[in-house]
């Protein structure tokens, strides 16, 4: 260590390597929460080009989380067994060429393709961004140094939408995937020069491959029956296939998980009743988020008539909402319990959300959808603050593992139910995206599972239980 860092450091300032460290997993985090977002509003212009109904689309939604969710305790893993900067360096290369590749894509089965392995990348980014700031920072800075890079995240949470309807008006939503590239690039680069190399040398020397390949699978093959159920027909071969394949999978995967000596997820914690209500709570605060994110995109341009660009203006609302909330969540936890924040975030989401559904002038509608946006934030924002209070500290590792898990995979699933509820109600695929009446009852019966999630955490807030 130089004079000038052990100077800065004694003064808890930032050297000039500290802040390309901080940059690096900063820039990484903003594109991947970035491009995560911008897709919800670019949809109806994919289904315009491909001559695809919206509704068909949601697999470029699902398929991503899916990935990312399947992978992201694997990509944790591999991070402290091989290398922190080494995997996030395989995850920004590999982010920045599906990038080119969806870019390119002459039809939705290649888009959807390139959608699955982009998310399969992104599991090698998102989980170690942090990571990596918490290996480099080994002192009282560690604490703003992560601020800084979740701040990013939450930009890039804010910027999704925006940048996502204003590309597709004013350009092609196949540059939006283009962008991916400099951001990755310089992100890379600034791990390449300033980033040094850590891994975690208790970390165990396996990992668990049979178990990803379960669950990814038997995920796959249950939300492929649902969304196909209804035009293949649920007495199908095709769809009880499917269904009862992926139950068998699902199977599977738990009794791999329980004889396997590292398992992907430690089933003990889901005997802990406290930590299951808290974690399925927050995980359906995001289902209500990934729910709104999708459906209300298709709302505003196919039955509002916005613009894209319009459209995204709109959902600035929304997105600085969520990114307000989970930013300034941690601080209001230190005062308050955070299972009581994450009742009163997802009851006022839920009673927002309703009024969301009878907003007709669009200043109100806008002005409403902020405020589902904060209660949604404070919902999934704090979860995993919440469930650290209820397991031993020689699980905390694991349940934050399970927790992220539960986060985006059931959010991945709702999006691919959802819409096939949706296409069911308005009777065809074709005119599900532009069925205001239709879209409402979904975000309705969101509302109703936000409200019955508050009086859960509400239950469990009264009994004060701790581990």
């Amino acid at each position: 260590m130089t004079a000038s860092a052990r100077t800065h450091r004694g003064r808890g300032l930032f050297s000039r390597q500290d802040r390309a460290v901080i940059a690096a997993a900063a820039l990484s985090m903003l594109l991947v929460q970035m491009d995560w977002f911008a897709l919800n509003l670019m949809l109806p212009a994919i289904g315009r080009d491909f001559a695809t109904p919206s509704t068909d689309l949601q697999w470029l939604v699902s398929g991503y989380m899916l990935a990312l969710g399947a992978l992201m305790i694997t990509g944790g893993r591999a991070a402290d067994l091989l290398g922190r900067r080494r995997v996030m360096l395989v995850g920004l290369t590999g982010f920045a060429a599906v990038s080119v590749v969806c870019a390119a894509a002459q039809g939705t089965a290649w888009l959807t393709a390139g959608r699955v392995v982009q998310g399969c990348f992104a599991a090698l980014v998102l989980p170690v961004s942090v990571a990596v700031v918490t290996a480099y920072f080994r002192d009282a800075r560690q604490g703003r140094a992560v601020a800084t890079v979740l701040a990013f995240s939450a930009i890039g949470t804010a910027l999704g939408p925006f940048v996502g309807g204003a590309f597709a008006e004013h350009f092609s939503w196949r540059a939006v995937f283009l962008l991916n590239v400099p951001f990755c690039l310089a992100a890379a680069a600034l791990m390449l020069r300033y980033v040094p190399e850590t891994r975690d040398e208790q970390a165990g020397r396996g990992l668990d491959v049979p178990g990803v390949l379960a669950l990814a699978a038997g995920l796959s093959a249950l939300m492929i029956g649902v969304d196909q159920g209804a035009s293949w027909g649920w007495a199908s071969p095709a769809t009880l296939a499917c269904l009862l394949g992926g139950a068998a999978l699902l199977a599977l995967f738990v009794r791999v998980e329980r004889r396997t000596a590292e398992p992907l997820l430690d089933l003990a914690l889901l005997r802990n009743r406290p930590f299951v209500v808290v974690t399925l709570a927050g995980s359906l605060s995001n289902v209500v988020y990934c729910l709104v994110a999708v459906l209300s995109a298709l709302y505003l341009q196919q039955v509002r008539g916005l613009s894209p660009f319009d459209a995204g203006l709109v959902f600035l609302s929304l997105s600085v909402g969520a990114g307000a909330a989970s930013y300034w969540s941690g601080h209001l936890a230190r005062r308050w319990r955070p299972e009581g924040l994450m009742a009163a975030g997802m009851l006022l989401c839920g009673l927002s959300l309703l009024a969301l559904t009878w907003a007709t002038p669009l200043a109100l509608y806008t002005a409403v959808f902020a405020v589902v946006g904060i209660g949604v934030g404070l919902g999934w924002a704090l979860t995993n603050v919440a469930t650290q209070s209820y397991v031993a500290a020689n699980r905390l590792a694991a349940a934050s593992g399970l927790v992220l898990t539960s986060l985006v995979l059931l959010g991945a699933v709702a999006v691919a139910v959802a819409a096939s509820v949706l296409e069911v109600i308005s009777g065809s695929a074709a005119r599900a995206a532009s069925d205001g009446q239709a879209i409402e009852s979904v975000l309705r019966v969101a509302a109703l599972l936000s409200v019955l999630g508050a009086a859960a955490l509400a239950a469990v807030v009264r009994r004060g239980v701790r581990v």
